[in-house]
């Protein structure tokens, strides 16, 4: 067997319609370029997004990740159980990016609060039922009791 590690490097979100997609995490942030959106006569297919942190974002639809994964499936209540998370520069940019969406009609899980681990959280649902976590710095003198599990 190799010692060589794996290193995640890449998040692939199958989507039901990109440009919805793409909307939002546009609104959440993210500069998504039109030449990273692939498009064929029957619709966008494919957005691929180097992020500064060295992460590769891409939104597939659903035919596509059929063409190159033929064990996909659709989930059957659509989203997931994960948590994409994106860190912000400070509890007040939480707070105004939560407030942003929600006022463009995205539906917030989690209203922004201050965590048990010293950071201001919020959680949002991207068009596809996914959540997305949008997080602060952890401030130390902000740290609480941690919850009774």
């Amino acid at each position: 067997m190799t010692d060589a590690r794996p290193l995640l490097n890449q998040l692939d979100l199958v989507v039901g319609d990109i440009d919805a997609t793409v909307a939002f995490y546009r609104r959440l942030g993210l500069d998504i370029p039109e030449r990273a959106i692939w498009r064929t006569a029957s619709g966008a297919h494919h957005c691929d997004l180097d992020l500064p942190n060295g992460l590769h974002l891409h939104f597939d639809s659903p035919e596509l990740a059929k063409a190159f994964n033929a064990g996909w499936q659709e989930s059957a209540g659509g989203g997931s159980r994960t948590v994409i998370g994106f860190a912000l520069p400070s509890r007040a940019a939480v707070d105004e990016r939560y407030a942003e969406l929600i006022a463009a009609g995205y539906r917030g899980r989690q209203p922004p609060y201050d965590t048990f681990w010293g950071a201001r959280y919020a959680v949002i649902v991207d068009p596809d039922g996914n959540d997305v976590g949008l997080m602060s710095p952890s401030d130390p003198a902000r740290r609480g009791a941690l919850p009774a599990l």
